[in-house]
């Protein structure tokens, strides 16, 4: 990893909780709801006598717990829209153990882990990446002033478009980044911002916004939400149709940006419904397609990525370092194969594998023995090891050749233009 500069590495040094008004509540506890609730607790020196303490369901019972607005649990969850908290009543410790049951275990909801885990980790990310500095600073800033922001006395942006060419690694940096602060992210795609139901994207965004704040209420890590290729969902481009869910979406993102803390899914408002500020990470090619009061400044900050050499070399190297290729042999690809994206030097590593896989494919029977042996090895286990081919500069060149020669001809050839030979130039 890059050199950090000392202000920068100074924010590594801190835990969340130092930068974070943590709550003390836990949605999963009887004892601490997700709002402040006070519990009526009745014994036999209150004014009712035993006619109050027949009124207690029993001592871990939560359904005579008030909110602050003095409405008790199941009014509350009744007045939510769209609720969708089956979990409430089906796992223990949060209704009477007579209703929850032993036969299935602590949690009768056996799927609840899986739903509720919509953050990314970063298990898949092995290995020693570079950083590179410059984007280091611009997401770290970003991400360090949205979570000090009550500490500043300036208006910071909620969110950060990181906008530049194809395949130039911003979203892989940005969750490397994500990786070495600790960070548990909600990430979307811009294939989640259309739907054949009006109103659904921007709800959805809503939802992720909440849950990434739900992150940092329950488990004390900081969280933020990710979009990338914001322009492809809500960009414009030639005569494409605006939907109304392009509108509401763009309206949802410039909502969270003048107000982050108050977010609604539907339900009714309540004074203690505030969320924790997230900041927002955007990533896209080109943000002049995209409505211009949401990209703003004062709502979003922006910052072109752009590698130059050195952090090409560097970031190459890293993803080369374990197959033995040398810093230099890392400088003769790169001037051999000039003015190519990141992703270029990535596939060339992809490229050199399909000769051995042939060879591999030959081993297992052929191609029309492969679905049989594939699907089969978990019985049978006799599959031959496969052995990854030995990394050399020269194939490493070869496979360069062979990428640069399906580019050329595709910019050549342009078939599109003989299928829609009514498009202007």
């Amino acid at each position: 990893m890059a050199p950090i500069s000392s202000s920068v590495s100074h924010f590594f040094k801190l835990s969340p909780f130092s930068l974070l008004k943590l709550s003390h509540s836990h949605p999963s506890s009887p004892k601490f709801p997700s709002s402040p609730f006070s519990v009526r607790c009745a014994n036999q020196n209150d004014d009712g006598g035993d006619d109050a303490k027949k009124k207690r369901l029993s001592n871990q019972s939560s359904w005579e717990a008030k909110d602050a607005e003095g409405r008790d649990y199941l009014y509350r969850l009744g007045k939510e829209a769209d609720n969708m908290n089956i979990a409430v009543g089906q796992r223990a410790g949060i209704i009477d153990d007579l209703f929850a049951g032993n036969f299935l275990g602590k949690d009768s909801d056996i799927v609840f882990d899986y739903r509720q885990k919509v953050t990314r980790s970063f298990e898949y990310l092995q290995g020693d990446y570079y950083i590179a500095p410059l984007f280091l600073v611009n997401a770290v800033c970003h991400i360090v002033k949205n979570y000090i922001t009550h500490l500043l006395n300036t208006k910071v942006p909620l969110i950060l478009g990181i906008w530049g060419g194809k395949g130039q690694g911003k979203s892989f940096q940005t969750e490397l980044i994500f990786q070495a602060m600790g960070i548990e992210p909600v990430i979307m795609s811009a294939g989640e911002l259309e739907s054949e139901r009006a109103g659904e994207p921007g709800k959805l965004i809503r939802e992720r916004y909440r849950t990434a704040s739900q992150v940092v209420q329950n488990q004390g890590k900081m969280s933020c939400l990710m979009i990338n290729d914001l322009d492809a969902g809500i960009g414009r481009f030639g005569n494409t149709q605006v939907t109304v869910n392009n509108q509401i979406v763009v309206g949802t993102l410039m909502n969270l940006s003048d107000n982050p803390t108050r977010v609604s899914i539907g339900q009714n408002w309540r004074e203690t419904d505030v969320t924790n500020r997230i900041p927002i990470i955007v990533t896209g090619n080109d943000f002049s397609t995209i409505y211009a009061p949401l990209i703003r400044d004062g709502r979003m900050d922006k910052f072109y990525w752009q590698p130059n050499r050195e952090d090409i070399v560097n970031i190459v190297h890293r993803m080369y370092e374990k197959d033995g290729i040398s810093k230099d042999e890392v400088i003769k690809i790169v001037d051999t194969f000039p003015n190519q994206a990141l992703d270029f030097y990535g596939a060339l590593r992809s490229r050199t594998y399909d000769r051995s896989i042939l060879q591999w494919i030959d081993d297992i029977g052929g191609v029309e023995n492969f679905g049989k042996k594939i699907l089969s090895r978990k019985k049978d286990n006799n599959l031959p090891v496969y052995t990854p081919p030995e990394q050399t500069v020269e194939a490493l060149v070869e496979s360069g050749y062979s990428l640069v020669k399906e580019q050329q001809l595709i910019m050549e050839n342009k078939l599109s233009k003989e299928y829609m030979k009514n498009m202007d130039d």
